[in-house]
C-alpha cells in the first residue's frame, strides 16, 4: 500500500513555523553547518519529549479504541505473532508501540522509544535500576520524569502508561505468559520511555522528532495493511473512510492521519509556538 506523503498535521506545523522562523528572525536565516546554530535551540529536550509522549497518547489510544477495540467485534484479529507468515492478524497496540520504534531507529533522528512495566509480558520490557525506582514514583504520582541516563549518555523521560482501553485488560489478563491477570481499566500498566542525545532543540530539531513519530505511525499502519492485502483464508475489510465502528471496514493511512491530527494538533502547536 501507497504511504501518505504527508499529513495535514504535519503541513500545518510547517507552514506555522515557517511564519514564526521568518518573524522571530527577521526573515530567512543564513543557512551554515548547523539547523541548530541558525535557529537557536528554543526548546529544552523535556518539553521535545513530552510533545511526542502526547502525540504518541492520542495516536495509541485511537489505534486501541477504534481500531482493535471495536475490529475485534467486527471479527478482526489481533496477534502478538502477526508478522508470521501463516498468522492472519494484525498488531497489539504493544506492538504496534514496538513498530513505532522501530521505524525511528531505522530513521536519522537519535530519538528512542520503548514501554516498560513491572509486570511485563515480555520479561526484556521489565524496568531495572533507575527506571525501576522512578516507575514506583510514577504508580503513585502518574507524573512524568525526567533524568540523564549517566549509563547511556541519553535525556530520558518516562510518561505513565495506562490501561485506557478494555482491549488492553482483556489481552493483558488472558494471555498464556502474563504475570498478573487482575488488571482493570485505569491501572499503570508500564511507562513509555522517550531518549534523546542533546539537552535542547531547534524548531526545526522539534519538527523532525514529531516527523519521526509520525512516519512511524504510518509504516507500522500500512504494513497491517499490506498484511491484511496478503490474507488467504480470513475476510478481509474493506479500506476507505471507514471505520471497524461502521462494520468490517477500516481506514486509510490518510484517514487515521487525519483523526489523530484533529485529536492532538492543538496542543501540539501550542507548545510549538508558546515558545516564540
Amino acid at each position: 500500500m501507497k504511504k501518505p506523503e504527508s499529513s495535514p498535521f504535519l503541513v500545518l506545523i510547517v507552514l506555522i513555523l515557517s511564519f514564526v522562523l521568518l518573524n522571530s528572525c527577521g526573515g530567512v536565516p543564513e543557512e551554515n553547518s548547523t539547523s541548530a546554530a541558525s535557529e537557536g535551540n528554543v526548546f529544552s529536550v523535556d518539553e521535545v519529549l513530552e510533545m511526542v509522549s502526547k502525540e504518541n497518547d492520542v495516536t495509541r489510544t485511537l489505534y486501541t479504541k477504534a481500531i482493535v477495540g471495536k475490529g475485534k467485534l467486527q471479527g478482526m484479529k489481533f496477534d502478538e505473532d502477526w508478522r508470521k507468515d501463516d498468522v492472519e492478524a494484525g498488531p497489539l497496540p504493544a506492538l504496534f508501540l514496538r513498530g513505532v520504534a522501530t521505524s525511528i531507529r531505522k530513521g536519522p533522528i537519535p530519538l528512542g522509544l520503548y514501554l516498560g512495566s513491572d509486570f511485563p509480558i515480555n520479561n526484556a520490557n521489565k524496568f531495572e535500576g533507575e527506571q525501576e525506582k522512578l516507575f514506583e514514583e510514577i504508580k503513585e504520582t502518574q507524573d512524568p520524569k525526567f533524568f540523564y541516563d549517566e549509563s547511556q549518555k541519553l535525556h530520558t523521560a518516562m510518561f505513565v502508561d495506562l490501561a485506557s482501553a478494555q482491549a488492553c485488560v482483556t489481552c493483558h489478563n488472558d494471555h498464556p505468559q502474563t504475570a498478573k491477570t487482575d488488571w482493570k481499566l485505569g491501572d499503570v500498566m508500564g511507562a513509555t520511555t522517550w531518549q534523546y542525545p542533546k539537552d535542547s532543540l531547534s524548531y526545526t530539531g522539534a519538527l523532525d522528532v514529531l516527523n519521526a513519530y509520525a512516519k512511524g505511525t504510518v509504516d507500522v499502519y500500512v504494513e497491517y495493511l499490506d498484511e491484511i492485502a496478503a490474507f488467504k483464508s480470513s475476510e478481509k475489510p474493506t479500506i476507505g473512510d471507514k471505520w471497524p465502528e461502521d462494520g468490517n471496514y477500516l481506514p486509510t493511512p490518510e484517514v487515521f492521519l487525519d483523526s489523530v491530527r484533529k485529536l492532538s494538533s492543538y496542543e501540539t502547536l501550542k507548545s510549538l509556538i508558546a515558545s516564540k
